[in-house]
């Protein structure tokens, strides 16, 4: 059965990979090709995931293996760079086992992918137009064109049950008959991460299925649906991702994304006035994302949308109609109660009760509170999640069970923590578009999204909120671009269709170190404890910017995690 799966999963992979659109735009700032003259010969060597290479530019490499690091059942990554003079018309590359002795880390434990380029803007320049290494495609081979580089991205697997030391290997590239190859060594020491799905860090991007649908052109909520999100959701899982996003209404952002949040749960006003709702779509979202590995939350947004409009389908005029109204007026109150208590009820069925809550996103505290109210006289065990982008330090802010904080407002912090922590309560923070570094955006430093996580751990936050894991541009693989000049580059995801990304796979580094600090601190003596907490304050003000050394830090702190890990 498990080869069946397997063979089912890799299909649906490759049918994947057939229709996503692999074409890349031109540099539009090649830049000096002098350099290029000086290489008679196509030329492999180790770069580092630190760095977007340019396409246009010959890199700077090395032959040596780079110093890769792990724990038992730990993902690290490495980064090649291929450089050619002439034209290479079928480019592939594989990695050999990596041996210790007698104990092997098999080839299939290593995924690999070939760096693709995106267009993107600048936070401090919207008009400004560059060519930025971003998108990890695991295509088989492809075409590298005479002077230009192409970055090769390996993400290897430790299994749990690998021992200790230190295992060799190679990375061999074929183009046109010849073979390249570089020496490859890691380091594995006898501590144990555990799978994702154990993983404390509260990791919540927001998923959209919409996307999905519309950028592979198949009917919304078919299997082919659910078969393309599959992979796509199962990488989000691999990563630690807690929560799973549903919209309870329509355009709960009033549309702000390309392809806008529909309800998945249908609301009917029968003949006699009383309300009918339909949670088939809403079932069946949150059953597949289980599957998927994702289980611990349900977040449904919203009671209070960017729009403050409601839909419904009403029998009497055999339309749809719209109620425009806020939490504090009477034709809110009537529109939503019901559709709350027959929520607790149908939660309660299906046994998710427990783990979902009412959402909310940057609203006034006012209208919050508002629907707070209305939420108590529907159930009062509902639990409320929200984000905040103003000082939290109040009453309202103690109402929410999972509260998250823009990283540029006022930190929450001191007694304001420690009161959430006695009462259980979620505390994480969020970035977004009106933050220039640390962030996620497709030309931000890789090391930021490392930085991020730490960040959370330093400000003793439980986990990190990005609002669009996959909210695609119209051609994702082409521009990271939005449509508004708002809104940096990247801002809508973090992942691509049939692909990763660089700033994706730093980021799932970044969880890891958290639960490696989180496993660690027990095992530490007073001295050891002393030089952690050290290390943690670099990652823990409230801002930092482009010109903060933030790759340095990341790279002190994993040198001091592997000190610790001995």
């Amino acid at each position: 059965m498990k080869h069946i799966l397997s063979f089912l999963f890799a299909f649906a992979a490759l049918c994947i990979q057939a229709q996503v659109n692999n074409t890349e735009p031109a540099d539009p700032k090649p830049g000096p090709q002098e350099a290029w003259q000086q290489l008679t010969q196509p030329s492999l060597g180790w770069g580092s995931t630190d760095v977007r290479y340019s396409r246009s530019q010959v890199p700077q490499t090395s032959k040596s293996s780079p110093l890769l690091r792990a724990w038992r059942g730990e993902r690290v990554s490495a980064q090649a760079v291929l450089a050619t003079p002439t034209d290479l018309g079928d480019v592939s590359f594989e990695v050999s086992d990596l041996k210790c002795g007698r104990n092997v880390i098999p080839a299939s434990a290593v995924k690999k992918y070939f760096v693709r380029y995106v267009m993107a803007d600048s936070y401090k320049d919207r008009n400004d137009t560059v060519l930025v290494a971003d998108r990890l495609d695991p295509v088989g081979s492809l075409k590298v064109e005479a002077n230009t580089a192409r970055p090769l991205w390996l993400d290897i697997h430790v299994p749990a049950e690998a021992k200790a030391g230190t295992y060799k290997g190679t990375v061999s590239v074929s183009c046109d008959g010849k073979k390249l190859a570089l020496p490859l060594q890691l380091q594995v020491a006898d501590r144990l991460l555990p799978a994702p799905s154990q993983w404390s860090f509260h990791l919540d991007l927001w998923q959209n299925p919409y996307a999905v649908a519309r950028y592979f052109e198949v009917p919304l909520w078919s299997q082919q649906h659910f078969d393309l999100m599959r992979p796509i959701m199962e990488l989000l899982a691999a990563a630690g991702q807690k929560v799973i996003t549903c919209s309870v209404i329509n355009k709960p952002w009033n549309g702000q994304t390309f392809d806008p949040f529909e309800s998945m749960v249908g609301k009917t006003k029968e003949l006699d006035g009383t309300w009918r709702y339909d949670y088939t779509v809403f079932d069946r979202w949150v059953e597949f994302m289980m599957s998927c590995g994702i289980t611990e939350q349900i977040d449904c947004y919203t009671l209070v949308p960017w729009h403050y409009r409601f839909d419904y389908y009403d029998r009497a005029t055999n339309n749809v109609q719209y109620l425009d109204c806020k939490p504090d007026q009477k034709a809110y109150h009537d529109f939503i109660v019901p559709f709350l208590k027959d929520l607790s009820r149908h939660l309660r069925e299906k046994g998710w009760f427990e783990r979902t809550y009412i959402a909310m996103d940057e609203r006034p505290a006012a209208q919050m509170d508002a629907a707070w109210r209305i939420i108590q006289e529907a159930d009062p065990e509902f639990k409320v999640e929200g984000a905040a982008n103003y000082s939290v330090e109040s009453e309202s802010a103690d109402r929410i069970d999972d509260l998250s904080v823009g990283v540029h407002y006022k930190l929450l912090q001191g007694e304001a923590l420690a009161k959430r922590k006695a009462r259980g309560q979620k505390i994480t923070f969020y970035t977004c578009c009106s933050s220039e570094c640390p962030n996620t955006f497709t030309f931000s430093q890789p090391a930021e999204a490392t930085y991020l996580c730490l960040h959370a751990l330093a400000c003793g936050y439980d986990g990190y909120l990005r609002w669009a894991y996959n909210s695609w541009s119209p051609q994702p693989n082409q521009s990271s671009r939005y449509r508004s000049k708002d809104w940096a580059s990247g801002d809508c995801y973090l992942v691509y269709p049939g692909g990763s990304s660089i700033r994706f796979e730093r980021l799932t580094e970044g969880v890891q170190a958290f639960e490696k600090i989180r496993l660690l601190r027990p095992t530490l003596n007073l001295k050891q404890a002393k030089d952690l907490d050290e290390m943690l304050r670099y990652f823990a003000p409230q801002k930092c910017t482009a010109d903060d050394d933030v790759e340095g830090m990341v790279r002190k702190m994993n040198d001091l995690l592997w000190k610790l890990s001995k």
